[in-house]
């Protein structure tokens, strides 16, 4: 599937500053063409690999270049005022080489989750290709305004896209981490789950064909609907044996060193695909959530081509079909050149997502507290003129 990936504010930057470094180490070509909009100057200047003709800083005029300090209502009116600057940066996009827009954000500052949702809006009343969105939650350590500001955005973002794809940074950062380390691991999470997802049909000269092709229609068709999706992966290394004929692959996923027959590394190997997709849909995803009851969902298996069984690629369909509850789980096979074999499971319109519901109280809560506390500081305010008034003495 390829992409154009627009960077909303200082985390959504990163992320598709990693997916073009992704995309020269393993030539997967997911990348059509990349944009990063942002209302800080530093945070532009930082990025390594979105092209500086592509960097678009909006809100100078009330900013100055140094961001919105997550005022998320600040960021979603600059991104309204400054939207022809970001469209002038689209119009080099050539669209008609482009499956879909992917707008990619931090949901808890504020350039980000203010801008992306307007964004996504303005590009979805100009172009007919689908229109996502990737929000990424921030961790309930970064305190209440974050929160806040996630919550907001994500009601709005939701509404605006054609899906939204979630990652939780909730789920993912360790005790003791640092933050720098912290994201830096988020973001190569991230990458390494969408890479597989998105690069599946996409064959450059001299890669194999897949058997079962996952293109660009299957992805659309999965996401589409509207809704949250959430993606689950499992991979398992294989080792490279030069000595085995045609230059094969021996590892633990075929069992016994290939020493036995064909139909037992047949039935080996449908078994390992199995345990794998299970280990996808039901370990760490990008959102957690209950699985039953999922809208639609998407198998790919990669790796290479000699391990992706088909047998086993129609089992792991039907056990998501059984898990979910959906009639409508598509699966393929992915062949690259890696030394692992690995699933990536995409969950589209979930519904059962606990982290959303907290949120979203976490959000009312603040909202509230908000609101108390601006009617004390009102309350203060005219007590204060009060007493001004009633201390004054008469000039006369």
């Amino acid at each position: 599937m390829k992409l154009a990936m627009i960077g909303f504010g200082q985390a959504g930057g990163k992320i598709v500053d990693r997916f073009l470094e992704y995309d020269e180490n393993t030539g997967s070509d997911i990348v059509r063409a990349t944009v990063a909009v942002n209302s800080a100057k530093a945070d532009l200047m930082g990025l390594d690999r979105i092209p500086q003709e592509n960097r678009v800083l909006i809100g100078q005029a009330r900013v100055k270049g140094h961001g919105v300090g997550a005022d998320n209502e600040l960021g979603a009116e600059i991104a309204e005022e400054d939207i022809d600057e970001i469209q002038n940066a689209i119009d080099k996009i050539p669209t008609h080489e482009v499956d879909a827009f992917l707008i990619i954000a931090g949901m808890g500052g504020g350039t980000g989750s203010g801008g992306a949702p307007v964004l996504a809006k303005h590009l979805k009343r100009i172009y007919t290709i689908p229109v996502y969105g990737m929000g990424v939650l921030p961790g309930t350590d970064e305190g209440g305004i974050y929160t806040l500001n996630a919550a907001r955005s994500f009601q709005t973002f939701v509404r605006e896209v054609d899906n939204l794809l979630v990652f939780d940074n909730d789920s993912w950062r360790s005790a003791g981490e640092s933050v720098e380390g912290g994201y830096d691991q988020i973001n190569e999470e991230i990458v390494r789950r969408f890479g597989v997802l998105f690069g599946a049909g996409e064959v450059g000269d001299g890669q194999e064909v897949a058997e079962s092709v996952v293109d660009s229609s299957e992805i659309i068709n999965t996401l589409s609907g509207g809704g949250v999706s959430t993606v689950g992966y499992a991979s398992e290394e294989v080792e490279m044996n030069a000595g085995t004929s045609g230059g094969g692959l021996l590892s633990r996923f075929t069992g016994n060193g290939g020493t036995s027959g064909s139909d037992l590394d047949a039935a080996n190997t449908t078994n390992r695909i199995t345990s794998l997709v299970r280990k996808a849909a039901l370990g760490r995803l990008t959102l957690p959530c209950e699985i039953e009851g999922t809208e639609r969902a998407l198998l790919v298996l990669a790796g290479p081509s000699e391990y992706l069984n088909r047998k086993g690629i129609e089992r792991g369909r039907k056990w998501l079909e059984e898990e979910t509850g959906s009639m409508e789980v598509r699966g393929g096979d992915y062949p690259r050149g890696v030394p692992e074999v690995s699933a990536a499971v995409l969950l589209s319109g979930v519904t059962n997502v606990p982290r959303i519901k907290r949120l979203q109280q976490v959000a009312i809560e603040a909202q509230e507290n908000i609101d108390d506390i601006q009617q004390e500081s009102e309350e203060n305010l005219e007590t204060l003129v009060e007493d001004d008034e009633d201390e004054l003495e008469p000039l006369f």
